[in-house]
Protein backbone atom coordinates (compact mmCIF):
# COMPACT_ATOMS: atom_id res chain seq x y z
CA UNK A 1 0.00 0.00 0.00
CA UNK A 2 1.70 3.62 -0.87
CA UNK A 3 1.60 5.88 1.24
CA UNK A 4 -1.12 8.14 -0.62
CA UNK A 5 -3.14 5.25 -0.08
CA UNK A 6 -2.69 4.96 3.94
CA UNK A 7 -3.18 8.55 3.82
CA UNK A 8 -6.51 8.56 2.21
CA UNK A 9 -7.40 5.57 4.52
CA UNK A 10 -7.08 7.37 7.48
CA UNK A 11 -8.99 10.52 5.91
CA UNK A 12 -11.93 8.39 4.62
CA UNK A 13 -12.03 6.96 8.09
CA UNK A 14 -12.40 10.08 9.72
CA UNK A 15 -14.40 12.13 7.04
CA UNK A 16 -16.66 9.41 5.43
CA UNK A 17 -16.47 8.29 1.97
CA UNK A 18 -15.25 10.82 -0.21
CA UNK A 19 -17.86 10.52 -2.75
CA UNK A 20 -20.63 10.31 -0.76
CA UNK A 21 -18.84 14.12 0.55
CA UNK A 22 -18.82 15.01 -2.59
CA UNK A 23 -22.49 15.67 -3.25
CA UNK A 24 -22.59 17.01 -0.58
CA UNK A 25 -20.05 19.47 -1.00
CA UNK A 26 -21.42 20.02 -4.65
CA UNK A 27 -24.82 20.62 -3.19
CA UNK A 28 -23.99 23.35 -1.07
CA UNK A 29 -21.46 25.42 -3.43
CA UNK A 30 -23.98 24.82 -6.43
CA UNK A 31 -26.52 26.88 -3.61
CA UNK A 32 -23.59 29.50 -2.61
CA UNK A 33 -22.63 30.27 -5.89
CA UNK A 34 -25.89 30.61 -7.08
CA UNK A 35 -27.34 33.60 -4.31
CA UNK A 36 -27.48 37.03 -5.54
CA UNK A 37 -24.75 38.22 -3.56
CA UNK A 38 -22.30 35.75 -4.74
CA UNK A 39 -20.94 37.98 -6.88
CA UNK A 40 -20.50 41.04 -4.76
CA UNK A 41 -18.27 39.33 -2.51
CA UNK A 42 -14.21 39.29 -2.66
CA UNK A 43 -12.19 36.56 -4.01
CA UNK A 44 -11.14 35.60 -0.38
CA UNK A 45 -14.60 35.87 0.69
CA UNK A 46 -15.59 33.68 -1.72
CA UNK A 47 -12.76 31.17 -0.75
CA UNK A 48 -13.26 31.42 2.79
CA UNK A 49 -17.02 30.21 2.45
CA UNK A 50 -15.89 27.65 -0.02
CA UNK A 51 -13.84 26.02 2.27
CA UNK A 52 -15.94 26.83 5.23
CA UNK A 53 -18.93 24.37 3.64
CA UNK A 54 -16.27 21.68 2.34
CA UNK A 55 -15.84 21.35 5.99
CA UNK A 56 -19.40 21.21 6.97
CA UNK A 57 -19.89 18.89 4.37
CA UNK A 58 -16.75 16.60 6.15
CA UNK A 59 -18.51 17.23 9.56
CA UNK A 60 -22.25 16.09 8.00
CA UNK A 61 -20.49 13.07 6.24
CA UNK A 62 -17.99 11.70 8.90
CA UNK A 63 -16.86 12.36 12.21
CA UNK A 64 -18.82 15.24 13.75
CA UNK A 65 -16.23 15.23 16.25
CA UNK A 66 -13.19 15.99 14.51
CA UNK A 67 -12.27 18.84 16.53
CA UNK A 68 -10.19 20.19 13.65
CA UNK A 69 -12.81 20.69 11.10
CA UNK A 70 -14.47 22.86 13.88
CA UNK A 71 -11.30 24.84 13.87
CA UNK A 72 -10.79 25.35 10.42
CA UNK A 73 -13.96 26.49 10.20
CA UNK A 74 -13.20 29.68 12.41
CA UNK A 75 -9.80 29.88 11.27
CA UNK A 76 -11.18 30.65 7.53
CA UNK A 77 -13.97 33.58 9.05
CA UNK A 78 -10.64 34.71 10.73
CA UNK A 79 -8.52 35.52 7.85
CA UNK A 80 -11.46 37.38 6.27
CA UNK A 81 -12.19 39.33 9.39
CA UNK A 82 -8.24 40.40 9.92
CA UNK A 83 -8.27 41.36 6.29
CA UNK A 84 -11.87 43.61 7.11
CA UNK A 85 -10.04 44.90 10.04
CA UNK A 86 -7.11 45.78 8.35
CA UNK A 87 -9.27 47.82 5.35
CA UNK A 88 -11.08 49.78 7.99
CA UNK A 89 -8.02 51.24 9.70
CA UNK A 90 -6.93 52.41 6.50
Amino acid sequence: MSNVDITLNGRGNEHGEFKHHAVISQDMKITMHNCTNWDNLDYDMQEALDMIQHKIARILNGNPKHIDSWHYIQGYARLVERRLIEEKKD
